[in-house]
């Protein structure tokens, strides 16, 4: 399991006496490492009664041509470049900022695919 609580240290390195343990409310969750396949998705509960939906695959994006304002779908063909992580490219991985090869050219995603349940893009020229 993840935890996103305050770290037990400082900045210096020195060590902080926690005065209670960890939380409910700040325990975290796997990433979910968007691939290229059959759309694949799964809803989670999340504090507030908001949920969010988990996009696992996906091979359609909503591609934007900034050109004209025009928004259409189009297949996924690959992950050209990821800057999150450089591993994520041979296998495949979309996040947010990833460049993809689409139907139309090159894309930039600019939503989370796998917090949003979709994957948007904008074209690069």
């Amino acid at each position: 399991m993840k935890w996103q609580g305050r770290s037990k240290r400082k900045f210096t390195g020195g060590k902080i006496k926690s005065t209670r343990g960890k939380r409910k409310f700040e325990l975290g969750r796997e990433n979910a490492d968007t691939h290229i396949n059959e759309a694949k998705r799964k809803n989670i509960a999340t504090r507030g009664g908001n949920r969010k939906v988990r996009l696992f695959q996906c091979n359609i994006a909503n591609v934007t041509n900034k050109a004209n304002g025009k928004t259409v779908t189009s297949q996924i063909e690959n992950v050209i470049d990821n800057t999150a992580n450089e591993h994520y490219v041979r296998r495949n991985i979309m996040t947010k900022g990833s460049i993809i090869k689409t139907g139309l050219g090159n894309a930039k995603v600019t939503s989370r695919p796998g917090q949003d349940g979709v994957v948007n893009a904008v074209l690069i020229e």
